[in-house]
């Protein structure tokens, strides 16, 4: 019988000059969550993650301070050794290139490369520009006003002796790999640049630096007077780790670096160094005649005002200070959920803010909370062992929602996968007001069904939701009364995901629950940052900047209430000024970045416009088509999620929590006042 699959999972290594930041967290958290999904769906997992300690960045940071290169990056280290604990990063390796394991793997892939393809590493001398920030070496036709192409980084002008590797002579066979296996490039927005930049010629990629220009890096094979280029040295990392070089034998290589229909090996990187990883890296094992990587993910950047967050633009978000705010598994699901895995981000602490309260606090929290309450109050505290009661909504929406969960995270794109666990809690609380467990007078047995149902699905949410927030998860799980920790039951070879039912009758279930209280935007972004739309915060820091004396003045003498504004009342001139219209619907769609908002085209009679609607959970788009509704016409246009909402519709919210849209009776024609 076959052993299960095997899923290789890594990080890039991070390099030391700098304090961890918001992209070495998402990239690992990114990491995190798909090894915690392989890991329930059966596979036998191995996750790495580390750091890249060499380079004349590194050398010249440890210069400035007065300290040794190699006190830099135990520092920087020790911070990454913290940091992930705290974020619950559950990494079974963490490897450092000062690492005499990863020496060993450096220097075995060198003689495996002399010894298969020989010609492949010569001498010569390179003459052109040189990125200290990137340590990337750029043609001259690349560089734009003496900065770098990448990141903008000045570069300076090298000539020195230096060891080659004929990276020109791989070109056709990278072509053919990115044609033959588009999945070893994603996206395919990513793949489509490297292929691009391949395509239009590679020149010989120098692989060494002259030790009286670098010192600190590891000794080039065979020749004391330079040093391995950082970058051939750093991305042997996912190598060296598994034991590559090992005098002794490597079965962790043996295990899990393989080209096999069992096995994956992903490597998670930033789109600015996929060309390192998805052209050089290859070349070099097709070199060394090695197995290749499965896939190698470009994801995007955090970005503060559409620009990438940077040290020397002081803009960088760190983790400390958020994890303090929001903990570890709000900070980890809005990660993962906010955007599209590929796709850049514009990061705030309001937008976390907001989609803790929506998703977390409102939407699942409640729901727990609510189902524990319902089973303490009408069943005594014990679920109920008797059969559930599904209805042929509920049916259908549980089946597709644990397709999508799967297929989400087997395609790296977590955030579909948790779209999907928030709609399992929207169908179960849809369900919930169907059945109303609450109304038990002679209808016990039902009742007592409905809940037995619903309990038994948040065994399956709780299960779902470990590989976004295991701290959550483990509560959910234990409030169930169903152990410690969804983690314990883990097995490689046993894949929890297909478990149909979880034996849930008869547990004695643990509340009350509180575990996602909705958050006071002004309590953690501070009042003036509440009150200015969440910007504001030290990046560097990332602390509320407090506002002085004078500003806390106006803003209370702002705040003072008139003696009829107290009463609630307004005059008939106040509104009149509110211009009511009827508008007809005429296109209406998901919105392409909030599962909550639709976006709709109406007709107001004389012109037409967009709306965007937190409606998605009470409409589907294609009922809306045709509708006559009633919107607010002379409402200032305001950006919701990317898209520009013109005017606002009118609907009432039932006890149920559900929208419903005013809509005229009769037929009205579009641009109709109403009053």
């Amino acid at each position: 019988m076959a052993g299960p699959r095997t899923f290789y999972v890594t990080t890039p290594i991070y390099y030391v000059n700098d304090l961890p930041h918001i992209g070495h967290t998402y990239t690992t958290v990114v990491a995190d969550a798909l090894a915690r999904f392989h890991r329930l769906a059966g596979d036998d997992v191995y996750f790495l993650t580390g750091t890249d300690e060499h380079g004349q960045k590194i050398e010249r940071a440890a210069k400035a301070r007065g300290i040794s290169p190699k006190e830099l990056a135990d520092e920087v280290v020790e911070n990454y050794r913290k940091l992930w604990p705290a974020l619950a990063i559950s990494n079974d390796d963490f490897i450092r290139t000062t690492e005499e394991r990863h020496r060993r793997g450096v220097e075995a892939l060198f003689a495996r490369i002399r010894e298969r393809t020989p010609d492949a590493i010569y001498k010569g001398k390179y003459v052109g520009w040189y990125c200290t920030g990137c340590e990337s070496f750029y043609p001259e036709n690349q560089v734009v006003d003496g900065k770098c192409p990448e990141q903008g980084h000045p570069v300076e002008r090298v000539e020195e002796e230096s060891w080659f590797f004929r990276l020109s002579a791989f070109a056709d066979r990278l072509l053919e790999l990115y044609d033959s296996h588009p999945e070893f490039v994603l996206p395919e927005t990513r793949r489509n640049e490297v292929r691009s930049f391949v395509a239009g010629g590679l020149r010989d990629l120098s692989i060494s630096r002259s030790r009286s220009k670098v010192s600190w890096g590891l000794p080039f094979p065979g020749d004391p007077d330079h040093v391995v280029y950082v970058w051939f040295d750093a991305l042997t990392n996912y190598v060296s780790a598994l034991g590559f070089g090992d005098p002794e034998g490597a079965p962790l290589y043996e295990k899990y670096w393989r080209e096999a229909p069992d096995a994956t090996v992903l490597h998670l990187v930033g789109k600015d160094i996929l060309r390192f990883h998805a052209v050089y890296w290859p070349a070099f094992l097709m070199a060394a005649g090695l197995p290749l990587p499965t896939t190698i993910f470009g994801h995007g950047w955090w970005l503060r005002d559409e620009s990438k967050m940077s040290k020397t633009r002081g803009n960088v978000a760190r983790p400390g200070p958020l994890l303090e705010d929001f903990g570890a598994d709000a900070l980890r699901w809005f990660l993962l959920r906010e955007i599209p895995l590929g796709h850049d981000g514009n990061y705030s602490d309001e937008a976390v803010l907001d989609r803790t309260n929506s998703d977390l606090a409102n939407n699942i929290g409640n729901l727990f909370s609510r189902v524990v309450a319902l089973v303490a109050k009408g069943e005594k505290g014990t679920v109920p062992a008797v059969e559930p009661l599904y209805d042929d909504e509920l049916g259908e929406a549980t089946r597709e929602v644990r397709e999508r969960y799967r297929a989400g995270f087997e395609s790296c794109d977590p955030a579909a996968a948790l779209r999907a666990l928030t709609d399992h809690a929207d169908a179960l609380n849809r369900y919930l007001v169907r059945q109303e467990p609450w109304r038990r007078k002679g209808r016990e047995e039902h009742c007592s069904r409905v809940l037995r149902t619903v309990v038994g699905e948040l065994a399956h949410l709780a299960l779902r939701l470990h590989p976004a927030m295991p701290g959550a998860a483990a509560t959910f799980w234990q409030a169930l009364g169903l152990g410690e920790d969804p983690a314990t039951e883990i097995a490689a070879g046993k894949d929890l995901l297909a478990v149909d039912d979880w034996a849930v009758g008869g547990n004695s279930v643990q509340g009350p629950l509180k575990v996602f209280p909705r958050l006071d935007k002004k309590k953690v972004l501070g009042e003036a940052i509440a009150a200015d739309g969440g910007g504001g915060r030290d990046a560097a820091a990332g602390r509320p900047a407090k506002p002085g004396k004078e500003a806390g003045a106006k803003k209370k003498a702002d705040a003072a209430p008139d003696e009829d504004e107290g009463a609630g009342i307004i005059t008939i001139d106040e509104f009149f000024r509110v211009k009511l219209r009827t508008a007809k619907v005429l296109k209406a769609e998901p919105h392409p970045n909030a599962d909550k908002l639709l976006r709709l085209e109406i007709d107001l009679g004389d012109e037409k416009r967009q709306l965007v609607a937190g409606i998605a959970k009470a409409y589907r788009p294609e009922d809306l088509v045709g509708r006559t509704i009633v919107v607010v016409a002379n409402l200032k246009p305001a950006k919701l999620r990317g898209l520009v909402s013109e005017g606002m519709l009118l609907a009432a919210t039932g006890p149920d929590g559900v929208p419903h849209l005013l809509m005229p009776d009769g037929d009205v024609p579009p641009g109709s006042p109403v009053s």
